[in-house]
């Protein structure tokens, strides 16, 4: 696409069949295509206890992509604070960056990623995190990546790592109109989840901006839509290779678990079901069709950078796809 850089968001689909080992090699293999292919970035998400998804410790998995590319931004899409603490996290995504300089990028989300059952294994409580500890615990984040640090008495300064050379690109993931809000609030870049998000993008960006303060690290407002897209060589193809992320849809709604099943698998289901739309959650057709209906977004959005996630039974698909749109 000629407007803005395109993005990749990989969950590490787990497909029938695969063992978590598939579907991290198959990861690391489309973050590979996609470096040669010159997306800008390629971000990992973090789910868990789900039988369909790979993604569960975005750093361990961007550690691994990172070395395994040479010139793409690599992040989390995102790490969901609410799920760990934040000095850890800055710990981590601080020795990334001494990894890997330039190259690292921070998105943090407010969401559990989980269950409550799993939400629970990973707190060790039952109490989630209210709006006003998540703001504060990523403003703290954000100190500890800095120079400075968080001074907390006694003469003692907290830091992420003893001798930076340089900081992660932080991002606020979101959903929802508070995070567009918040994103502007604190001047931080913004990622707007469009692939889940019940609002109209095109008015929860325009609240990031009207909302925007700028701040040491961003001096204008910077936003990116993350979408879900599938390209085919015919529209009745396309709709075919969708099949997969139609049931994976079907089954989060349904709460149910299972990996990815085949397109031909999806085709007899959604056939029994005597057809289902998704369109108002993916854009599924040839390269020109997918193109179009994207420029049309960004341009709609005002946007500067645009995600992709295809959701695939074969990594090629995904390749394929993201080859038609850089």
């Amino acid at each position: 696409m000629s407007s803005v850089d395109v993005s990749v968001l990989d969950l590490a689909t787990v497909r029938t069949g695969w063992s978590t080992s598939d579907a991290l090699a198959a990861t690391v293999e489309f973050a590979r295509a996609a470096d040669e292919l010159g997306a800008r970035r390629f971000w990992i998400a973090e789910h868990h206890n789900m039988p369909s998804v790979a993604a569960t410790t975005p750093p361990v998995l961007i550690a691994a992509v990172a070395a395994r590319t040479e010139r793409i931004r690599v992040g989390s899409g995102g790490v969901m604070l609410p799920n760990h603490s934040p000095y850890v996290v800055a710990e981590q995504f601080a020795a990334l960056e001494a990894l890997y300089p330039g190259r690292i990028d921070l998105g943090i989300g407010r969401a559990p990623g989980a269950d409550q059952v799993t939400a629970w294994a990973l707190r060790r409580s039952q109490e989630g995190l209210g709006h006003e500890d998540f703001v504060e615990h990523l403003q703290l984040l954000q100190a500890w990546l800095s120079p400075r640090g968080v001074r907390v008495g006694m003469g003692m300064t907290l830091t992420a790592t003893p001798a930076a050379s340089g900081y992660p690109e932080v991002w606020l993931l979101g959903s929802s109109d508070y995070s567009a809000r918040l994103a502007g609030k604190l001047g931080i870049r913004y990622a707007y989840a469009g692939h889940f998000g019940q609002f109209d993008p095109a008015a929860v960006f325009a609240l990031y901006r009207d909302s925007f303060s700028p701040s040491e690290g961003l001096e204008a407002p910077h936003a990116m839509l993350c979408t879900s897209a599938l390209v085919g060589a015919t529209e009745e193809e396309a709709a075919y290779l969708a099949g997969p992320s139609t049931i994976s849809w079907i089954n989060i709604r349904r709460d149910t678990r299972e990996a990815l099943p085949s397109p031909e698998e999806s085709a007899r289901r959604i056939d029994a079901m005597g057809g289902v739309d998704f369109s108002g959650t993916k854009v599924v057709g040839t390269a020109d069709q997918v193109r179009s209906r994207l420029e049309e977004m960004v341009a709609d959005c005002e946007v500067q950078e645009l995600m992709v996630l295809t959701t695939a039974y074969d990594v090629q698909t995904r390749i394929d796809t993201l080859a038609a749109l850089v």
